[in-house]
């Protein structure tokens, strides 16, 4: 029986194995490496966030992006936007150096089986662990608008399910969203040949602002500072302090995984963007009917007016709603099991990531509403690596010796090139 299996293998799947192996826990690592970032991204997007807080995390933090573009000869500086296809390639860099062997298989099942889990694959036999991490990514969560969900399955689709935007060439396209995912698919696809009209319920777009130096006078520094998740105090926050948000009252929480850090496109996108793309701004979406082989939306502006869109294809960049009732692999008697934080469908998790259900451990967007918003950005991996381990090691040592302890005594000291840390 394994210690730990780990469900996904992005950049949060990944950084955890690496701390589980670096921990001397048996860690089995299952998926795709970087699937959602090499396959449902189109070409040409950048990473919005800056190349310095984009790292996957090892114990030893020696795999971090900045090396790897150094051996390659590219630039990776900050105020400097990053191709998305170079980032993948980082994490395939880093699966092969720092994490365990990724098993490429399809996980089918998750359920209890006496003080574990069995964990079924629709390539092999089943595995038996005593924990497991669902680090699952965004793409169980995909979200349409319920106006778009009676159309022909070729009418509409969501900026995820693009890796080429060429095909739309010459065609009307509406691209319903207002934020990073909507903007830049629409200049992409005005890039591309296509005639895109981004619609948005907000009145107005909001755009990040050009980055301030790292290198700064410390009153400004201290007035403005930087983090991961952008700069400024309440990013800060959100950014380093994800323990403190976790302490907070659940609706406290639900209001800032709903609210902070909303809608933005990147700074160095608006010229593109306003150049090529025509906007409906403070139009909500309220019908879509198939008309032929053609679209059309029915819109309400602000003001109670109607406005008829007709479209060649509908694309919706309206981002995720993480719902565990989205993830059909896990035991539906466990998924109902599970204390949820509020009204939000996502689990109530403690403080190394564990959930009610004593062994099974989440990773990713899932964990906003317990530890904030860091949880939806390659950022939060760090933090959430360290501590969900951290939580893997106490449950195991509430079940048992701890791998490599020899008659149920703790070993005194952690494994070698692991943090003593985790031994606490």
């Amino acid at each position: 029986m394994d210690d730990l299996v780990v469900v996904g293998a992005g950049p949060y799947g990944l950084s955890i194995a690496a701390h589980a192996a670096a921990a001397g826990l048996d860690v089995r690592l299952l998926g795709r490496p970087m699937a959602s970032w090499r396959d449902h991204m189109p070409e040409g997007m950048y990473l919005k966030s800056e190349p310095w807080s984009s790292n996957l995390s090892s114990p030893d933090g020696r795999f971090t992006l900045a090396s790897y573009c150094a051996t390659r000869g590219i630039v990776a500086e900050h105020g400097t936007p990053l191709p998305i296809g170079t980032f993948s390639a980082y994490g395939l860099w880093f699966a092969r150096h720092a994490a365990p062997e990724v098993e490429e298989v399809t996980v089918t099942e998750v359920t209890p089986q006496g003080d574990g889990f069995r964990v079924r694959t629709a390539e092999g036999p089943p595995l038996l662990t005593r924990t497991v991490v669902l680090a699952v990514g965004v793409m169980p969560f995909v979200h349409h608008p319920e106006a778009l969900r009676d159309l022909p399955p070729s009418h509409y689709s969501h900026s995820s399910g693009h890796r080429d935007l060429s095909r739309f060439a010459g065609r009307e396209v509406a691209v319903l969203g207002a934020g990073q995912a909507a903007l830049e698919t629409a200049a992409l696809l005005a890039e591309s040949g296509a005639r895109p009209c981004l619609v948005a319920r907000r009145s107005r777009l909001h755009w990040n602002t050009v980055p301030q130096p790292l290198e700064r006078p410390l009153p400004r520094a201290l007035r403005d500072p930087h983090s991961g998740l952008g700069t400024g105090w309440r990013s800060w926050v959100w950014s380093e302090l994800p323990w403190a948000v976790r302490r907070l009252p659940a609706p406290t929480r639900e209001r800032i995984a709903a609210t902070a850090l909303g809608p933005a496109g990147a700074w160095w996108l608006r010229d593109r963007f306003e150049r090529r793309v025509p906007v409906l701004l403070g139009h909500r979406l309220h019908r879509a009917v198939a008309v032929g082989g053609r679209t059309r939306l029915g819109l309400t502006t602000a003001a109670g007016e109607s406005v008829v869109l007709d479209t060649a294809h509908v694309i919706a960049a309206t981002g995720f709603s993480p719902d565990l009732r989205r993830l059909t692999f896990l035991d539906a008697g466990l998924r109902a099991a599970l204390e949820t934080v509020g009204g939000t469908g996502t689990p109530e998790l403690g403080p190394g990531f564990e959930s009610s259900w004593p062994g099974l451990f989440f990773a990713g967007l899932l964990t906003a509403p317990s530890f904030g918003p860091s949880m939806r950005f390659v950022h939060g991996a760090g933090f959430t690596a360290g501590r969900l381990v951290k939580g893997v090691l106490g449950r195991l040592r509430a079940r048992g010796p701890l791998p490599g302890s020899s008659g149920g005594a703790r070993p005194d000291r952690a494994p070698a090139g692991y943090p003593e840390t985790y031994l606490r």
